[in-house]
C-alpha cells in the first residue's frame, strides 16, 4: 500500500495565532501517525507564485491521511489556520 501525503502551501497573515492552529492539529497529527518531512525552510520559487511557508507530510496510507482531515481534532485545527493563514492544502498518493 502507497504512502500518502499532505502538501500545504501556507501565508501566515497572524503569526500571534498560527500556534493555537499547530497546538490544536498536534493531536490528530498524532494520532494518525504524521510524520513532517518538509516544516517550514529555505525554498526557492522556480515557476507560479509561490508562499511563505510550505509543509510536507507522511502517512502510512491515503485512509490515514483521510481520516486525520476529517477527524474532528483537526477540523477544530482547519477553522484557526483558516483564520490566520491564506493557505492550499492537497492529498496525494505516493508510489510504491
Amino acid at each position: 500500500m502507497p504512502k500518502a501525503y499532505w502538501i500545504a502551501r501556507v501565508d501566515v497573515k497572524n503569526a500571534d495565532g498560527y500556534p493555537d492552529y499547530v497546538s490544536t492539529a498536534k493531536p490528530a497529527f498524532e494520532k494518525y501517525g504524521a510524520k513532517f518531512l518538509v516544516r517550514g525552510g529555505k525554498a526557492h520559487d522556480l515557476e507560479g507564485p509561490g508562499r511563505a511557508r510550505n509543509v510536507v507530510i507522511e502517512f502510512a496510507s491515503m485512509k490515514d491521511a483521510l481520516a486525520c482531515y476529517n477527524s474532528d481534532d483537526y477540523q477544530a485545527a482547519v477553522k484557526i489556520r483558516q483564520s490566520v493563514a491564506d493557505s492550499e492544502l492537497i492529498l496525494v498518493e505516493g508510489v510504491e
